[in-house]
């Protein structure tokens, strides 16, 4: 049904929608929240364009990834990528470049053999991110590939927002390529430097409504109608540091924290631009990472400016206290198994031991969403591991 109809009495049709509060227009607009579907609002009227700056609830989605190869044909084109993609540009060659040197220092650790995770990370490190928003909202400096695309950093889209109180920004996949079946999750809380981080993961994930599914994992410990071979009294078995488990997890751990580290990096501007930030959330569609950053943490970052690694363009990790819990079969309520399931609780070692002991109950259950969550929860009850880390 039309809201607009002819008067008899006046010259002008009646538009209805003119009739509704800047206030009920202001409240569709926080709902819709994507940056594309508020920039095609932008064009609908100069009402609308006046109100969507307004907007208090943005969503900003990364499109694509896009090859350093592609970009390099000609030194125009080259200059040109580098020019229209800002300050996201490098996120995939940052994360992964940046990786290089902790691997090389756990070299005697991790041996000669390079695990599959380690691989992908240097395949994709010549990777880097474009954004291709729909048209509107002012948005207007832009620059075009060779394929006619118009791209534009996160902070081109969000330039003529003014009172943006909650952003999420949402890359199209994880960073951390890992074979199919295999659980990897973390999320990071970051002020001017990181609060804490949690990593989850396991070695293969399995439903237990097949009772003749036979499975091994990554750590070599085998799944037999839904029971672990070998008795499980909470303590990490010996097969976990023979055949690679623990190396495993260094890597998980140390990528994880270098891909959270560089997200955080590439926030500053955003974060100086927008000072009326309640919230900021920076994760990925595939639910890998989440760079989680409060009012408190916002305000922390703009007056206590963060220190950068010398390595690449990432934020420095402080020194680390971190605490492992492991299960070998872990067997949630619904009926999934986590076979390898481990779970690492990260702080920096300055924080106090006090701090730490409180607030985990709360911290670690509500980092993931279930079933995850729940895992969480049923690990934290088994024994305790305690490692330490240096600043890198």
């Amino acid at each position: 049904m039309s809201s607009v109809h002819s008067d008899p009495n006046q010259s002008d049709p009646i538009d209805h929608f003119d009739r509704l509060p800047d206030s009920l227009l202001l409240l569709i607009f926080n709902k819709i929240g994507d940056v594309k579907a508020l920039g095609r609002c932008c064009v609908v009227s100069r009402r609308f364009h006046s109100l969507v700056p307004q907007v208090e609830n943005v969503v900003v989605r990364v499109d694509c990834v896009i090859s350093d190869d592609d970009c390099s044909s000609s030194s125009s084109s080259s200059d040109k990528s580098r020019a229209l993609i800002g300050p996201f540009s490098n996120l995939f060659r940052l994360v992964f470049g940046g990786i290089a040197k902790p691997f090389q220092a756990l070299g005697q650790f991790l041996g000669p053999n390079r695990s599959v995770l380690s691989e992908t990370l240097d395949s994709l490190s010549s990777s880097s991110l474009s954004i291709a928003p729909s048209g509107g909202g002012g948005v207007d400096d832009g620059e075009m590939d060779q394929s006619g695309v118009t791209h534009h950093s996160p902070t081109q889209v969000l330039r003529n927002f003014n009172e943006i109180r909650f952003l999420r920004i949402e890359l199209p996949s994880g960073e951390l390529g890992i074979d199919d079946g295999v659980l990897l999750k973390w999320r990071a809380d970051f002020g001017s430097t990181l609060d804490n981080c949690v990593i989850i993961g396991a070695a293969s994930v399995i439903n237990n409504s097949n009772s003749q599914l036979s499975e091994f994992g990554n750590d070599g410990l085998c799944i037999y109608n839904g029971s672990n071979v070998g008795e499980d009294n909470g303590s990490i078995p010996e097969t976990f540091y023979s055949s690679g488990g623990l190396k495993l997890r260094v890597v998980w751990t140390i990528s994880s924290l270098i891909a959270a580290s560089a997200r955080h990096y590439l926030l500053q501007g955003i974060i100086a631009d927008h000072k009326t930030l309640d919230s900021l959330v920076l994760t990925d569609s595939d639910g890998q990472g989440v760079l989680c950053m409060n009012k408190d943490q916002l305000e922390e970052l703009r007056v206590k400016p963060l220190l950068a690694s010398s390595a690449s363009k990432r934020t420095l990790v402080p020194a680390l206290n971190m605490r492992l819990w492991y299960a070998p079969y872990l067997e949630l309520p619904d009926g999934v198994v986590l076979n390898g399931a481990t779970l690492v609780a990260i702080r920096p070692s300055e924080q106090s031991a006090s701090k730490n002991e409180v607030s985990d109950s709360s911290w670690l259950s509500n980092a993931f969403e279930e079933p995850f969550g729940t895992a969480a929860k049923m690990l934290v009850k088994r024994r305790t591991y305690c490692l330490e880390m240096n600043s890198f």
